[in-house]
């Protein structure tokens, strides 16, 4: 007999609905497995895994999945380095953004940091303080960039943000 609640069990092993859905309509799901992290979940340290990953709640430190995906959620605020296949950000990060093939920034997306990705989509309404580096091999730019400070994402925001390349909202709001 099929149970609501072996459904939700089944949903969350299997993917969240977010990659449920993106499957549906035909974007490639590049990993069987996600995991969620809740609106009341606070970490504080390095973050690493093989599975794709989506935050609601608070993360500060390193966050790094080399080859998958990372969702920042709506609700997500992050003060971390990020490293990723693919980032969405919906929510707020301070940190610098690595993305192997794609960064992108939602309408409610904010980030202060600067950002080495081959591909990066800004969408209008969008918040973002800090510089671009548009490059194939991440992973070179990556190792040139990383921060001589023991990897404390709000210092290594803060020089990148002292540069003063960009701070751009949008479109209009």
């Amino acid at each position: 007999m099929f149970d609501k609640k072996d459904s939700k069990f089944r949903m969350s092993e299997g993917g969240s609905q977010a990659s449920a859905a993106s499957s549906a309509s035909g974007a490639p799901n590049l990993s069987k497995k996600s995991v969620y992290i809740g609106q009341s979940i606070y970490i504080k340290g390095e973050l690493t895994g093989n599975e794709d990953l989506t935050i609601e709640g608070r993360v500060e430190g390193n966050i790094e999945l080399k080859d998958h995906n990372v969702t920042i959620g709506s609700n997500g605020r992050i003060k971390a380095d990020v490293v990723a296949k693919n980032i969405t950000i919906m929510g707020e990060v301070n940190g610098n953004v690595y993305a192997e093939d794609k960064l992108e920034i939602t309408k409610s997306g904010k980030l202060y940091g600067s950002v080495v990705a081959s591909r990066v989509v800004i969408e209008d309404g969008a918040r973002f303080k800090g510089g671009v580096e548009m490059d194939k091999d991440v992973k070179a730019k990556r190792s040139e960039s990383q921060p001589s400070n023991g990897g404390n994402s709000e210092k290594t925001a803060d020089k990148s943000l002292s540069m003063g390349k960009l701070d751009k909202k949008v479109g209009a709001s």
